[in-house]
């Protein structure tokens, strides 16, 4: 499974909201952003903090994808 943080940049968007000001409401490292940008696992204290400063829910940020070996099983 590979995770989808999309609906986090759209949500940023309709916002008003930058990359910049979001690490800083939810006081993330400059790697964990790197991280979000390549759709790489951040932990989920990161993305609790994420929906705690942006008012949504987790599903509201995220997705998981099916990686294409479990969709042909």
């Amino acid at each position: 499974m590979k995770v989808s943080y999309n609906k986090l940049w759209k949500l940023l968007i309709d916002m008003n909201l930058n990359k910049t000001k979001l690490r800083e409401m939810a006081q993330m490292s400059p790697n964990t952003m790197a991280k979000l940008g390549k759709n790489e696992t951040i932990s989920m204290d990161i993305i609790l903090r994420i929906c705690e400063v942006l008012k949504c829910d987790v599903g509201d940020i995220m997705e998981t994808i099916a990686d294409e070996e479990d969709s042909n099983t």
